[in-house]
């Protein structure tokens, strides 16, 4: 019945009297807003049902099916299987025309499991992902990939997967169960030989929203996804989460893992926004309990879950390479007004299961049937990270030193580096640089001081006197510049939240 409805409302349109393009999708998208929503048909064939994680990897897309395979950027496909029981539809836009890909079994290749891929008629893919000719010539590497709900995620030069994008969140935080909406049909446009872009077009469903997407990927060191969308509601929702972001946070320097040989275990390491004409930046955690905030804007200039530290000994694992892990910036396009910055923290015991999501959430939510436009460039960087103009930080060390901490005593290091450090005068008094702390939360500063780093940049150590061992701790910290008729700051501002003991 959902695919019937979604064939006949996508019938009823005036498509390909043009180009096809986003309009078209988006229309679709309002007519099946102002439908009665319809959940999935999840059921699956119970060879499939049956397949554990490592069985459903067992199936593959032969290469030599690859769809243009002989263009610039070439399609291939996940099956359903396991945990993937949703299928999607994907069409084809060539030539102006648009045309539905059926399942073909002799596409796949089903490994060791023994099944034969011509017992199944499957309606759709579990998902797609496109290659092009990303790190070598000779060779096309996956760019990005579209599976389950509406996550996607990308890749620049010389990067390895970790942290993901989606489409919408719905309820993450507030609002009871959270709402997962997904990418319900596809269409693909053919690029040109020699394009460097390619365009993709999706419908989003869910019980309380529907959509239009737009991606155009343009892969490079820094792969830029120019994102388009137009929303509508069906019903009201506690939380609209605009650009999510969702990632994994196990363990690192500013939490320390007790047995553990890697020093750090992470797809990102901290929560970047620029708003308002100051930049933010907050160091990640792995808590034992849910923790939210979340940084209010009047006008948002981007924000980020980032990967800052890139050396391998930071963390001394070669088959996972976390140091390769992409950070993905957003940066809006246009005024998106005001709103906030919701970040989520989620304890998670092993780095099998993201645990934070980011998103930016408007300050005023539109009226069921009512259009959301927005659009926003989404940026999957890899060395070269997004980071202020003047001073970030480039790593939060918490622990103790020589001396043992009091009771409810919280010590901090952190590192600071970037062009208006660099650019201090010759000679530059230590005093002349002060370390601006601000307890916001729960905490009596200790002591402050900043310091020259014999490696560069300057170094901060911070001393707070917690004061509910049962509550979190919240610090606010930069490195100001001061002379006698100025001063000025040299460096983001570190905005810590430490979960209660």
């Amino acid at each position: 019945m959902r695919r019937l409805l979604a064939t006949l409302l996508f019938a009823a349109l005036p498509l390909w009297a043009q180009a096809f393009g986003f309009d078209d999708v988006a229309e679709l998208a309002r007519r099946t807003a102002a439908a009665p929503w319809q959940a999935p048909d999840t059921a699956m064939p119970p060879a499939l049902a049956a397949l554990n994680y490592d069985g459903a990897r067992e199936i593959r897309y032969r290469r030599d099916r690859g769809v243009w395979r002989d263009g610039p950027f070439e399609l291939q496909f996940f099956h359903r299987a396991g945990r993937q029981n949703q299928s999607v539809l994907v069409h084809l836009v060539e030539d102006g025309q648009v045309r539905r890909l059926g399942y073909e079994p002799a596409a796949w290749d089903f490994g060791r499991l023994g099944l034969d891929p011509a017992q199944f008629n499957e309606p759709g893919p579990a998902g797609f992902r496109i290659h092009t000719a990303l790190n070598s010539p000779d060779y096309k590497d996956e760019l990005v990939v579209f599976l389950g709900a509406s996550y996607f995620r990308a890749l620049g030069r010389g990067q390895r997967y970790g942290l993901s994008a989606r489409a919408l969140a719905i309820d993450t935080v507030g609002g009871g169960p959270e709402e997962f909406p997904r990418f319900t049909s596809f269409w693909i446009e053919q690029p040109a030989a020699g394009a460097t872009a390619v365009t993709v077009h999706a419908l989003l469903d869910s019980p309380r929203a529907a959509g239009a997407w737009q991606f155009t990927v343009r892969p490079g060191d820094s792969t830029v996804v120019d994102v388009r969308a137009r929303l509508f509601l069906r019903a009201p929702v506690a939380m609209l989460g605009l650009a999510p972001l969702t990632s994994m946070y196990q363990h690192g320097e500013n939490q320390p893992r007790p047995g553990e040989f890697r020093p750090e275990v992470h797809d990102s390491d901290g929560l970047s926004v620029a708003a308002d004409g100051e930049w933010l930046w907050r160091p990640l955690v792995n808590p034992r309990a849910p923790i939210a905030s979340s940084f209010t804007a009047q006008r948002l200039q981007g924000f980020g879950l980032l990967q800052r530290d890139r050396k391998l000994a930071s963390y001394e694992d070669t088959e996972a390479h976390y140091e390769l892990r992409p950070g993905a910036w957003v940066e809006p396009v246009g005024d998106w007004g005001p709103g906030r910055v919701q970040l989520l923290q989620l304890p998670t015991p092993d780095e099998t299961e993201d645990n934070i999501v980011a998103a930016w959430v408007p300050a005023r939510t539109p009226a069921p049937g009512e259009a959301l436009d927005f659009s926003y460039r989404l940026h999957w960087q890899g060395a070269a990270q997004q980071s202020p103009p003047n001073g970030q930080t480039l790593q939060s060390r918490r622990g103790r030193g020589w001396a043992a901490p009091e009771p409810g005593e919280l010590q901090y290091i952190v590192d600071f580096d970037g062009p208006a450090l660099r650019a201090l005068p010759a000679g530059t008094p230590p005093d002349a640089v002060q370390a601006v702390v601000t307890p916001l939360a729960n905490a009596r500063l200790i002591h402050a001081h900043a310091w020259p780093h014999p490696d560069g940049g300057w170094r901060m150590a911070l001393r707070v006197q917690r004061l509910d061992p049962a509550l979190p701790v919240e610090l606010r910290a930069f490195l100001q510049h001061t002379t006698p008729t100025s001063a000025s700051a040299l460096t983001e501002t570190w905005t810590a939240l430490i979960p209660q003991d």
